[in-house]
Formats: structure tokens, sequence, C-alpha cells
């Protein structure tokens, strides 16, 4: 392999990377918090992902379809540069972040709306 060859090839280990900060920082209110990890082993590319625990949801998505579909995109860049890429969403320390309180409402509330 002559230095070209290997020149090329390092630039295409990080594309898989930058494509995923890309995605990621464009979908949360915390780009600054947004953290990828990449390491190669015998399995192939592991890319781990961290976020500010309040952009978990939107990473994840309902049912967690948005992280599937950053999954899908990942592997294809992946195929592009001949590996397998794996994406590893990290949980934020002390699990999920606490959600907003919801105002219970009486039913006495509730028959006394007017429209």
């Amino acid at each position: 392999m002559g230095f070209g060859e290997a020149k090329q090839e390092n630039m295409a280990k990080e594309n898989d990377k930058e494509f995923l900060e890309y995605i990621v920082k464009e979908l949360v209110d915390n780009p600054k918090d947004v953290k990828v990890d990449r390491k190669v082993d015998e399995m192939g590319v592991l890319l781990s992902l961290k976020v500010n625990p309040e952009d978990m949801g939107q990473i994840i998505g309902r049912e967690g379809s948005t992280a599937k579909a950053i999954r899908n995109l990942v592997r294809i860049v992946g195929l592009k540069n001949h590996a397998r890429v794996n994406l590893k969403i990290e949980e934020p320390e002390g699990g999920r972040a606490p959600r907003p309180e919801r105002k219970e409402v009486s039913s006495d509330e509730i028959e006394n709306i007017s429209l």
C-alpha cells in the first residue's frame, strides 16, 4: 500500500464518525454535548454516542424509529468504506433524565371546561 492509498483509507475511516456527529448535532438541542468515540476491532467499527440526557428522546425517537434510522445510515456509510459499522447509544449516567412534571387535572376541572 502506497502513501496515497494509506492517506485515503485513513480519511475514509473518519467519514462515519464525522457523518454521525453531523446528523446528531442537527437533531439535538445541546449540540456541544455530543461526543462520538470510534473503536476498531476484529468485529468492525463501533461508534459510541453520548448526548445530553435531555436530548435522549430526540435521538431515540418514538418507538426507537430515529435510532434505527441513524443506525441504518451509519451502516450504509460503513458499507461504502468496506467496513462493518455499529452504533452504541450510551445511557446517560443515573439513567434517564426526569420528565417534566405533569399537572394532575381533576374531573371537576374537566367538566367545567368551556369551549
